[in-house]
């Protein structure tokens, strides 16, 4: 009854910028803390970054200083600006909500997930 729907991936060349939407129904979305996972061919899945309800964030090192989590509870919507796009971000991006406090890096602490957008760029 949880839904998670994830827009906005696509083809974009290295440098370019994406900005994903992941919008959300049927759970009080102030309460629970949401993230981004990606995964590509052949890895384990990874954390994103994580936003808290009240707007606190933690962000993969890998990424950071180029994309950004935000989320708007009026909206019931959560965000994820990627700039400087390079081939290694190329994978599937999921949309997670947690009630619980998670663990950033845990994908089992997320019970709800969207069905995933893609993001290629190119080499």
């Amino acid at each position: 009854q949880v839904q998670l729907v994830e827009s906005g991936g696509g083809l974009v060349e290295p440098g370019g910028s994406l900005r994903l939407s992941c919008t959300t129904s049927g759970h009080s979305n102030t309460l629970a803390s949401m993230a981004w996972f990606r995964q590509a061919p052949g890895k384990e899945r990874e954390y994103v970054s994580v936003i808290t309800p009240g707007g606190g964030r933690i962000i993969n090192m890998s990424v950071k200083h180029r994309f950004t989590i935000s989320r708007d509870n009026n909206k019931n919507t959560v965000w994820l600006q990627m700039n400087s796009l390079a081939p290694e971000d190329t994978a599937r991006y999921f949309c997670a909500a947690a009630l619980a406090e998670p663990t950033p890096n845990n994908p089992d602490d997320y019970p709800n997930w969207g069905r995933g957008t893609q993001v290629t760029v190119p080499s």
